[in-house]
């Protein structure tokens, strides 16, 4: 695993669900129109598609 250090003001710890063709992560609605940057910190499911 590689470190990254990224200055911020909060974090949201969550579960990508699926979505369409694709997926998403919440995040606030008070974060509408921020700037985000989504880090990985786990492998993904192997029985997920891709």
């Amino acid at each position: 695993m590689e470190r990254f250090e990224i200055n911020g003001h909060e974090v949201v710890d969550g579960d990508v669900r699926p979505t369409g063709n694709g997926a998403h992560v919440y995040v606030p609605r008070r974060w509408l129109g921020a700037d985000v940057k989504i880090v990985r910190v786990s492998e993904p499911d192997s029985d997920s598609d891709e």
